[in-house]
Formats: C-alpha cells, structure tokens, sequence
C-alpha cells in the first residue's frame, strides 16, 4: 500500500480520487465458502466416525462381554484401553504409506483395515480372539485418524480452515452417538449375541467410507510433491475461493516442495519429490529451531488434551454417574446421553468460532472452564463420598459439571487440537509430523482409559478429577507460553510463527510493526494478519 498521498492533492482532492480513497478502506466481503473443499472435508472427516464409534459402542458393549467371557476388572480395562494403543502402530506407520501411496488412498486401506477388524471382533470366540480383533481394528482407526486432518487441511483454503479441520473433531462425536444407538438396538439380543453385532456392525461405514472417497480429489499438496502440477492445479482451481488464491497457494507449495517458479507442465517429470525418505532425521535427529518448536507444540497439546482426562469422563460416564449416586440403569444412560448431546452442541459451536476469533482465545477459555468444572466436580463427588446420606445438592452439582466439562472441551480443546496440529507442519513433515502427534494423542488416551478405574480406587473418584483438573492447569500454563495464534496464515507461512518457544511474540511484534501503515489522518491503520 502507498505510504501516503501527495500532499497537494491532500488540500484538493478531486471527487473521484477521494470515492477511491474511501474505497480502499472498504471492508472485503467474506468469500462464500468453497463447496468443493466443504464436501472433501466431511467425506475425509468422516473417517473419525471409526475412532467415535469403538469409543461409543465399548461405553455399553464390555458389559456384555464382562459379563459373557467372565472377565476381570482389569482385563475389561486392557480390552477398552488398549485399543488406543494399538491406534498408536497405525498413526505410526500411516504417515510414511500417505507420502508413497497418497492422502485419498491412504483413506481407502484404513477403511479396510477396520472391516477386517470389525468382522473378528464379531465372531470372537474367546478373549483373545477379541483382542487380536481389536488390535486389528485400531490399527485402521489409528491410521484413519491421521489421515483425515491431514488430507482437509491441505484441501482448505486459508479463510475456512479452521471450520473445515474442525470436523474431525464432529465426526469423532457422532460415532459416539452412533455406538451409543448400537448398544440400545442391540442390548434386548441374548448377551453372547448382543455385543457381536455392536461390534461387528462397525464393519459397514468402513465399506461406505472406502467407496465414496474414490470420488474426491487427491491433495493438491501431495500432487506437487510428486511433480504433478498440472494435477495440482485443478484441484486448487476447484478447492480456492478465488483463481488469485489458486495460483498463489500454487507458487507457496511450490515454494516449500523445492521446486522452481517457472517450473511448468511440460517439464514436471523431472521434478519428482521423494516418499518421506529422511523426514523421521530432520523431526527426531537434526531438527531446526522451527521444527523443535512445532514439535514441542505437537506433542503438548496432544498430551494434555487427553491428559486431563476426556476419554475417562466420556467412557466411563455410567461408573461416575454412579459414584455420583445415580442407580437406575435408566437415569444412567439418559445422563451418558446427555453428556454426548452437549459435546455435539459444543463443538458445532466451535467449527463457526475456530476462524472468527482464532486458536488461542477458544483455547485458553476452554481450558480455564476445564480446570473450574473438574475441580468443582472432585469437590462434589468427594462430599458425596463422605457422607452417610445423600445429597441431592452434590448430586446435582456432580452431574451439571460432567456436562460443563464435556461442553468446555468441546468448544476448545478438542478441535483446536486437530486443527492445530494439522496446520503447524512444513509440507515436507506434514504428514509424519502429524503421526507423531496423534500416535502421542492415542497412547495418552490409552494410558488414561486403562488405569482409569485403579486410579479412582486408589485416590477416590473425587481426587482423581482433582489430579486431572492439575494436569489442565498445567496446559493451560503451556499453552499461553508456547502456542502462538494460527488463524489466518497459509500453510506454507507458518514457519514465521515458530522458532522461538517462549520468546515467540516477540517475532510477531516485530512482524506487526512492519505491516503498520500510516493513514492520512495521521493515525495507525493496523493490517491484518497475513494469509
């Protein structure tokens, strides 16, 4: 923009240049969101129906199959916690296969994966039969789960990806829900039925999902890293708000791939780009500051997303709600339902909020909520503990704190975590980067959901939500030192934002007071961020 006007013409303006002055400061209307990159996004998204589902369908399904098999307690929390584990061998290894094979097909194996996981699960005839199905199963889940952040954030456009990345976030939600229908349609079948078909109907949105993702287009960004600009091109012409916004995010993958500018469509054979050979050294082994940084980020928000606690609160609600002194089995389900009604209301919340008021605000006040409800609700159930009659005042307290918890995740933590870490990453790291992160997400979630039960024994139900709401507090803590704001950039521009780990704002101070421009009235006009 021009530093000023003449100061001659300042005095004198003639009528048309002031309506062009008046013009530039116009504000710029809101592109209508891009319904190609909208549909890509669910249909990739809906890959996290698999992980929402297992979580939903094991609230209900290991009674059945405690009860069938004659299982222990902590065999039945070996059944539901390791699943996460088993997630962590296919976020592992689904990175590496999305850099040979591509994003869309990528999609396809985890689909399979889980069908073939889904069917022994169902026709398990003893415990370990059952595990090894699992294992199965959430080797497709844990690949699945990386691969759907990572394929809408390359699809998206800058002005709605924080909407878009968020869908995963839905999606997850909704195979709850789902799990939570199947335990109710199944649960009048004889037990040693029952929990078969909970779990063997998983098989079928596999099937669904491996079919329709043939029709979405391959990530743009993946195509350049194979050479295929032409490729490249039309998806971004399809997925852009604009052809402006096609051909630069063009130049900036081009830009981060290595490739020549004037690097055209006749030559793109020779511009092949490697599988992910050497990016494990350039994460894990000489990594720069940047990357260092994104790292930590990564691995931060992971861990306390599922460190404080979540997949405790939402598979094992009936346990809390019957410490918390609800005993019919119909009160019970009716509060689980409840709890997953919230999160849903919360996190559709929270796609319209992600790239209005950006990652850190939404961030920083759902983890304070976090820390005040899973205080609150230690507070409760500890009064309820300890006394000989029933509260009815701690009851409801007790119960009104579950859903405030569960509504404060949702409308932060949980999705900021996937848009986050989805976004941070060169394109080079993208998706073994991202792996990393989620293969770090599940083990948490794993090491939470399978101890959850000796915990409470040992410290009481009310000090283990005490220890969780510690453990928030804690990532609230890291993420206002360490997480900068997000909203806004182009992929290939974040690197700017990383480098310093605490010291980050001061780099964007810097960047900031470069972009002020001067109005001619003398005052600072304040440019937004770039992307």
């Amino acid at each position: 923009m021009a530093a000023g006007l003449n100061t001659e013409r300042d005095a004198n303006p003639s009528q048309p240049e002031v309506e062009k002055t008046l013009a530039d400061f116009d504000p710029v209307k809101k592109p209508k969101r891009n319904k190609i990159a909208f549909a890509c996004a669910i249909l990739a998204s809906m890959t996290s129906v698999l992980l929402g589902y297992d979580v939903g369908v094991m609230t209900g399904a290991n009674i059945y199959i405690q009860h069938d098999f004659k299982l222990s307690d902590f065999q039945v929390a070996l059944l539901v916690g390791t699943f996460n584990l088993y997630c962590l061998v296919g976020s592992a290894v689904s990175g590496r296969i999305s850099d040979w094979i591509g994003r869309r097909y990528s999609i396809v194996v985890a689909g399979a994966i889980f069908f073939v996981g889904a069917l022994l699960m169902g026709f398990a005839t003893n415990y370990a039969f059952l595990m090894f199905g699992r294992f199965v199963a959430g080797f497709g889940v844990g690949y699945a789960v990386l691969i759907a952040p990572v394929y809408t954030v390359e699809v998206s456009p800058a002005s709605s990806r924080g909407f878009l990345t968020s869908f995963p976030e839905v999606f997850i939600n909704a195979g709850i829900l789902l799990g939570y229908v199947s335990n109710y349609a199944f649960s009048k079948l004889p037990t040693n039925l029952g929990w078969r078909f909970m779990l063997g109907i998983g098989a079928v949105p596999s099937v669904f999902l491996a079919l329709v993702v043939l029709g979405m287009p391959e990530s743009p960004r993946w195509l350049v890293m194979q050479g295929r600009l032409r490729d490249a091109r039309k998806v971004l012409d399809k997925t852009s708000d604009s052809k402006e916004e096609s051909q630069e995010r063009l130049s900036d993958i081009k830009e981060a791939a290595g490739i020549p500018q004037d690097c055209n469509d006749d030559v793109v054979h020779m511009q092949k780009q490697s599988h992910g050979e050497g990016v494990w050294k350039e994460l894990l082994v000489h990594p720069t500051r940047s990357v260092r940084h994104i790292l930590i980020c990564a691995i931060g928000i992971n861990i306390f997303q599922q460190a404080s606690g979540i997949d405790a609160v939402v598979m094992y609600s009936p346990r809390i709600f019957e410490k918390a002194g609800i005993t019919s089995s119909n009160d019970k389900l009716l509060a689980t339902v409840a709890v997953v009604f919230t999160k849903t209301v919360f996190i559709l919340v929270a796609t319209v909020l992600l790239d209005r008021i950006g990652r850190r605000p939404l961030l920083l006040s759902s983890v304070g909520g976090m820390i005040l409800s899973l205080a609150t609700l230690g507070f409760g159930l500890t009064m309820i503990d300890h006394s000989h009659e029933k509260l009815s005042w701690a009851v409801a307290l007790s119960i009104a704190m579950v859903l405030a918890f569960v509504a404060f995740f949702s409308i932060g933590l949980g999705p900021v975590t996937w848009v986050y870490i989805s976004e941070i990453f060169p394109l080079r790291l993208r998706a073994q980067g991202i792996s990393m992160g989620v293969a770090v997400n599940r083990v948490t979630s794993g090491a939470i959901s399978t101890t959850f039960i000796m915990l409470y024994k040992a410290i009481t139900i009310g000090g283990a939500f005490f220890l969780f709401a510690g453990i928030a507090m804690v990532g609230w803590v890291f993420f206002f030192a360490c997480l900068p704001e997000t909203r806004g950039r182009t992929l290939e521009d974040m690197g700017v934002l990383f480098g310093n780990v605490i010291k980050w704002r001061s780099v964007l101070n810097d960047e900031q007071k470069e972009e002020e421009v001067w109005g001619e009235n003398g005052g600072k006009i304040q440019m937004g961020t770039k992307g």
